[in-house]
């Protein structure tokens, strides 16, 4: 009697339909997911590597190989959250002798760590506090100009991008400005009402903002995580030379952001702004309009140009520790102990001392306001950090560096070239961060091995693997500007292929030139 049964406690209707009379299912089977497969990958590779790679050189080095292994698996397929991959080599590198617990975690906090903090806290108060905007406004203002000329305002537009993400990360700043530009960009119809001038004008401002966030971060330490790994590694690997301070990078960095900025305005006016985008784009976009959305912000409050003053005098702090040899700034009051991340952090306190006056006891930053400190920058850093002294220590870097020994072959004018090419090349596939980390490592060597000055390798190391400008997946500023919807991937390869070129033979020509000035690469070797 297969239907009937009168048990009153026999539901009506089968719990388990769709399955009949299985049971439950395996949790063997729950296991097997792409997602855990992921996960798995990066043990399996460190495991297979430790075992059975053959490597001539100590079990350290195949060890670090294998921890390689398992870190970039893990960071290029995000089975696990970025910030905790950061991490790994915290208990990786005690557990398979590569370095003392206490070793690797020094690596996690450090000057550099310090500066990016103290930065990171300053750029939230000015977010907090809208000054972004109202810089924005008053510069597109300016730039805007009567009749309506669309090269100089979308000039107004990615300057200040680009003076922007010189003071904060790169990606911060494009998350910042980039509802800044759309805001702009909303007066002018979609649709089959939009003309196609104005369309092209679109793309031109949203590839503007996302380039010139990472062009403007090339030209400070602070403006992305490639330029601190670069000066935290010529720390880390040569001690008793002199260290990369803010104002010697800033001498080389901000020539070269500026050429290769005027590069990108120049390749965006080409593509984009016709001849008659002016008179297209005059009916939507006037001073009135950007006048009243400046009138929106108020007066500047005295909180704002608190938080200005205290910004503006870190840049002071920053660019005045170290001048020159003959004047040798305010760090040698100090005898060198004093550095970038310490008036960083100290710049950073003062926020939280001075009030807003706003209300009663309140204070220009609370810790609440700070919630949103990029944590997985900050351990990303860390990791890149450890990374490098793991490669340097465990000999590694110098098995590894064989394999770019070609380069050791070329011609003494064609190294910043090719090594800007290589950079650039990988990038596309992986962060700027983890190809800087991967790469540095290997040019010291290479550069040691060549008796050339470790830093003609190194800058070009590192500057082009900033030239992530094909993909939407290159960094995540690209992402910022590809989800507005404005622009598609054929736009940024059109855009980002000879943006890459302008930048690769830029560096090429400063190099060589202002290069060994700033950083006395024709001088003694290291």
């Amino acid at each position: 009697m297969n239907g009937n049964n009168d048990d009153p406690k026999t539901p009506l209707l089968p719990l388990r339909a769709d399955r009949g009379e299985r049971g439950p299912p395996s949790p063997l089977l729950d296991l097997f997911t792409p997602g855990n497969a992921l996960i798995a990958l990066g043990p399996l590779l460190c495991a297979a590597t430790c075992l059975f790679m053959p490597l001539d050189g100590p079990a350290s080095s195949r060890n670090m190989l294998g921890v390689l292994g398992w870190v970039f698996a893990w960071w290029l397929t995000e089975a696990v959250p970025m910030p905790v991959t950061s991490m790994a080599p915290l208990f990786l590198f005690p557990l398979l002798g590569i370095a003392s617990a206490d070793a690797v975690a020094r690596s996690y906090m450090d000057d550099v760590i310090a500066l990016v903090l103290g930065s990171f806290i300053l750029a939230l108060a000015v977010e907090h506090y809208n000054i972004h905007r109202r810089l924005a406004l008053n510069i597109t203002l300016l730039f805007c100009g009567e009749p309506l000329n669309p090269p100089l305002l979308l000039l107004g537009i990615c300057a200040t991008t680009a003076f922007v993400s010189m003071w904060m990360h790169n990606v911060a700043a494009a998350v910042m400005m980039m509802p800044v530009a759309t805001g702009i960009l909303q007066r002018i119809p979609e649709g089959p009402a939009r003309p196609d001038a104005a369309g092209k004008f679109c793309k031109a401002v949203v590839l503007g903002v996302t380039y010139s966030a990472a062009v403007g971060g090339m030209s400070t330490l602070t403006g992305t995580g490639v330029n601190l790994i670069l000066v935290g590694m010529w720390k880390s690997y040569f001690p008793e030379a002199k260290p990369i301070s803010f104002n010697t990078w800033f001498f080389f960095g901000f020539p070269l952001a500026l050429l290769i900025f005027l590069g990108l305005w120049g390749i965006l006016c080409l593509m984009y702004c016709s001849r008659g985008s002016g008179r297209a784009l005059s009916p939507y976009l006037d001073k009135a309009h950007l006048r009243r959305e400046l009138e929106l912000l108020g007066p500047m409050a005295f909180a704002e140009k608190m938080v200005l003053t205290v910004f503006s005098l870190l840049i002071v702090l920053w660019m005045t520790r170290s001048i020159t040899e003959d004047i040798p700034g305010w760090g040698a009051l100090f005898e060198g102990r004093a550095g970038d991340g310490t008036v960083s952090v100290m710049m950073a306190t003062l926020l939280f001392i001075i009030p807003n006056k706003k209300q009663k006891g309140e204070k220009l930053m609370d810790w609440n306001k700070c919630k949103k400190l990029p944590w997985n920058i900050i351990l990303l850093l860390g990791a890149g950090f450890a990374i490098a002294d793991g490669v340097r220590s465990s000999g590694l870097a110098d098995i590894l560096s064989e394999t770019l020994g070609f380069l050791e072959e070329a011609p003494y004018l064609a190294i910043a070239p090719a090594v800007c090419a290589i950079s650039g090349t990988i990038t596309e596939f992986t962060s700027n961060n983890a190809t800087t980390t991967l790469l540095i490592p290997l040019l010291i060597q290479i550069a040691k091995t060549m008796g050339v000055h470790p830093l003609l390798l190194m800058v070009p190391g590192a500057i082009g693997a900033q030239f992530a400008f094909l993909l939407p997946t290159g960094t995540p500023s690209n992402i910022v500007g590809f989800t507005t919807g404005h622009i598609e991937i054929t736009d940024m390869i059109k855009v980002g292929l000879p943006l890459k070129i302008v930048g690769i033979a830029t560096l090429s020509l400063l190099m060589p030139t202002l290069g060994a000035h700033v950083f006395g690469t024709n001088g003694k070797i290291p």
